[in-house]
């Protein structure tokens, strides 16, 4: 009896340890490093959550109409670290993404490198070690050695 219920405690805990982890994705799995975008905009939603945070941004055709894009992030501690907060996503700030598209080119969504705001200052809103690609946005990661 006591092998049994150490078998079901020991399945629960690595069923629970284990969501997170399937909800996770690395940056080639979902994002196209061969699709790069670069996005101006308005932001209208910024979601702080877990794994990634997300700018919701109304970005303009060509034929005039606009479209909201998703943009996602880093995880809400790796840009505390770097210190942005929620404080400097304000809603209706202009802002110009670069970053990648998703693999499914149907969707207005993409994983966003760096913003530019107005004023010309820039925020890596990437993630270190996600996969993504070696293009210099990330301040942490090291040179090629050559």
């Amino acid at each position: 009896m006591r092998m049994k219920a150490a078998m079901f405690a020991l399945t629960s805990f690595l069923l629970t340890v284990a969501a997170p982890a399937l909800a996770h994705h690395a940056f080639g799995g979902e994002f196209d490093a061969n699709r790069p975008v670069l996005l101006k905009g308005p932001i209208v939603k910024v979601e702080w959550v877990n794994p990634h945070t997300w700018i919701h941004m109304e970005v303009k055709r060509p034929d005039g109409s606009s479209e909201v894009w998703m943009i996602e992030g880093g995880s809400p501690n790796s840009l505390l670290r770097q210190g942005i907060t929620k404080n400097s996503l304000p809603i209706g700030t202009e802002i110009v993404v670069d970053g990648y598209q998703a693999r499914d080119h149907t969707l207005k969504r993409a994983n966003g490198r760096n913003i530019t705001y107005p004023d010309g200052r820039k925020l890596f809103f990437g993630s270190s070690g996600t996969g993504a690609p070696k293009d210099g946005a990330d301040p942490t990661e090291k040179p090629a050695a050559r």
